[in-house]
């Protein structure tokens, strides 16, 4: 189906919200796994005082034609653990069905490679050919025993929108735990940026990021707004969807999925200036469904 024959609002919520088999790791440069470390140690200020309540770091940045969100994390799993929860497609599906604008999601492995088939749409149920699909090719950059780089990308998406990029590093730390960068980025056009800034004009109007740019007269902060407002959202969700994924596996293969919902959740409405959408029930059994048509077994009720 062609994107302009797509209703406005759904065009402008799948144009923001876009956020792969598994492939043989490259030789890992060694200076990555050190650089990501440095970062880590560069950044010890930020992770321990942030109103995340948590060790992370969120910056974004906005160029001409691109928007990026950018997450440095440290997180309590040994890099074993972490290092393989994280590197296969199929890994990568559970985690981004997490996320509201995530329909469905497949993987698949072919002469051509790893992929994932997703298709993007509204934060509520609807149905799969109202969603935008969008081809993710999935790649594990290198993968050695102290560096992790998997690359998601998509050269298109809807309303001119291309080069979608979700790139996740990992790096072992002292302790059993692990560092994290995620980053998220995408390229429009003119069309993407007319889209955009009718989207931010209209339902997502009072939409806030994270980073605070001034206080109000109160002392109040006042947050990012705009499309660096809207890729940190994003940024976070995609993150908070690591986190979740990872969390669930201490749980019995069939609690994983209900665990790692229900952890997503209540993650997001610690920040519900920026992300809150859905009451709880309705997020559950919106995700219980498109978790199994993803999975191709019956709707549950």
């Amino acid at each position: 189906m062609k994107a302009w024959l797509f209703p406005l609002r759904f065009l402008l919520v799948a144009a923001v919200c876009l956020g792969a088999g598994l492939a043989r790791g490259e030789p890992a440069d060694t200076s990555a796994s050190a650089a990501l470390r440095a970062r880590y140690g560069q950044l010890q200020d930020q992770l321990a005082r942030n109103p995340f309540q948590r060790p992370l770091y969120l910056e974004s940045s906005e160029a001409a034609e691109a928007v990026t969100g950018s997450i440095h994390a440290l997180i309590d799993y040994p890099f074993a653990t972490a290092g393989a929860a994280l590197n296969g497609p199929a890994h990568w599906c559970d985690i981004l069905l997490l996320h509201l604008n995530t329909k469905y999601c497949r993987a698949t492995i072919d002469s051509r490679g790893s992929s994932l088939r997703v298709h993007i749409g509204k934060k509520h149920e609807q149905q799969l050919n109202d969603a935008y699909p969008v081809d993710f090719a999935y790649r594990v950059a290198a993968a050695t025993p102290d560096y992790l780089k998997v690359m998601l990308t998509a050269e298109e998406g809807p309303l001119s929108t291309r080069d979608y990029r979700i790139v996740l590093e990992a790096a072992p730390l002292e302790g059993g735990r692990t560092v994290l960068h995620l980053s998220y980025s995408y390229g429009y056009g003119f069309a993407g940026r007319v889209a955009m800034q009718a989207y931010l004009a209209t339902i997502g109007r009072g939409k806030a990021g994270f980073t605070v740019v001034d206080k109000q007269a109160d002392g109040r902060p006042i947050y990012i707004d705009g499309m660096r407002g809207l890729v940190e959202r994003n940024t976070m969700r995609y993150y908070l969807a690591i986190e979740a994924y990872l969390g669930a596996l201490s749980a019995p293969p069939q609690a994983r999925l209900e665990q790692s919902l229900r952890d997503w959740f209540a993650a997001s409405e610690r920040y519900p200036r920026q992300l809150h959408e859905l009451e709880q029930n309705e997020y559950l059994v919106m995700k219980r469904n498109e978790y199994f048509r993803s999975k191709g077994e019956a709707r549950v009720p």
